[in-house]
Order: structure tokens, then C-alpha cells, then sequence
């Protein structure tokens, strides 16, 4: 049997925080980078606008049309099934709304994940794969197996994972692993 592999869908794979920029400057006219988006603008949103930003996340096809992350990610996706077993595992409780555009999305750009392999999920304790590679450390402190970061901004001050900047570092970790067995 495979080792397995669950990988997180939004600010792994796709560019959930570009879009989400564009949505908040276009909706409340502001002018902001993503990085600097990323990093202050949604703890500083008001109560009343934060609201309102998470009813335009719950739009039909909000997720649909988000940029892929790292163009690497599907090459590097393609070879790692070939030693493991991958899942994609996205916190789509957070946003009902996105379950459709999300599988869509995916099946745009990852068609050879198989279906039976993609897990809408909220806490991903629930997810018992091998690893997981996320950008949320409360989703991988929640997990029991090895937990890799997918380097973010506003995850720059966690040290408690295996740290990962792209999705080359990443399939030369996995490539690494496999040489030691």
C-alpha cells in the first residue's frame, strides 16, 4: 500500500487570497496589495465588513475562477502519485457555499485526482493520510500525522512544522523520503 498524501485546496494549490483582494477592493474601494492584504487588512476588517466580505465568499462560483498557486504544483502532483496515494482536503465547512465551485475548480485543474479522493472537510483530525500539507497550523495541529506548513505571511511565526516554500520543495522532500527506503 501507498503511503498517502492530503493536500490542502486554498493557499496551496489555488490563490484563495488574490481573488480575495480583488473582491475587497473592488467591493469596498480599497487599494490593496495581496501581500499586504495577507498579512493586515482581515483582522482589521470591521464586524459589519467582514460580514459582508464572507457573504461574497458564499457566492455560487466565488472559488471557481481562483488562479493556480505555484504552476508547479500540478507537475509535482502528477509525479508524487505515482509513490503515493493523494487527496485533496479542503475546510469546505467554513464557506458552504463553495463545495460545487471548489469541485469544479479541481476538476479544471487536477481531473487525475480521483473523485473518491477529495474530502470537504471542516477539522481535518478527521483526515488519516500520512501527511498533510497545509497553510494552517490549526489544521495540522489537529492532525495526527507528519504536518507540512505550506509557507504563508501570516504563518511566518510558526516553527512547529516542517516549513515548505513551493511545490519544488516539496517534491524534493517527498523524492528524499523515498530514497531513504
Amino acid at each position: 500500500m501507498k503511503p498517502s498524501i492530503a493536500i490542502d485546496m486554498d493557499q496551496v494549490l489555488a490563490d484563495f487570497y488574490l481573488k480575495l483582494c480583488d473582491t475587497y477592493n473592488k467591493n469596498f474601494g480599497a487599494n490593496f496589495t495581496k501581500d499586504e492584504f495577507l498579512l493586515t487588512t482581515q483582522r482589521d476588517l470591521s464586524q459589519e465588513d467582514a460580514k459582508k466580505l464572507f457573504g461574497l465568499l458564499n457566492e455560487p462560483d466565488f472559488f471557481r475562477d481562483l488562479e493556480v498557486l505555484d504552476p508547479d504544483c500540478i507537475e509535482v502532483i502528477k509525479g508524487l502519485q505515482e509513490h503515493f496515494e493523494i487527496y485533496i482536503a479542503t475546510a469546505a465547512m467554513d464557506v458552504p457555499g463553495s463545495f460545487n465551485a471548489k469541485y469544479d475548480w479541481l476538476m479544471e485543474h487536477m481531473p487525475f485526482i480521483k473523485t473518491q479522493n477529495i474530502v470537504f472537510c471542516g477539522n481535518k483530525a478527521v483526515i488519516h493520510t500520512d501527511f498533510l500539507i497545509d497553510d494552517s497550523p490549526r489544521q495540522l495541529e489537529a492532525f495526527s500525522g507528519t504536518g507540512l506548513l505550506y509557507s504563508m505571511p501570516y504563518n511566518a511565526a510558526e516553527d512547529g512544522y516542517k516549513r515548505v516554500h513551493n511545490w519544488r520543495e516539496i517534491q524534493a522532500y517527498f523524492m528524499e523520503l523515498l530514497a531513504k527506503k
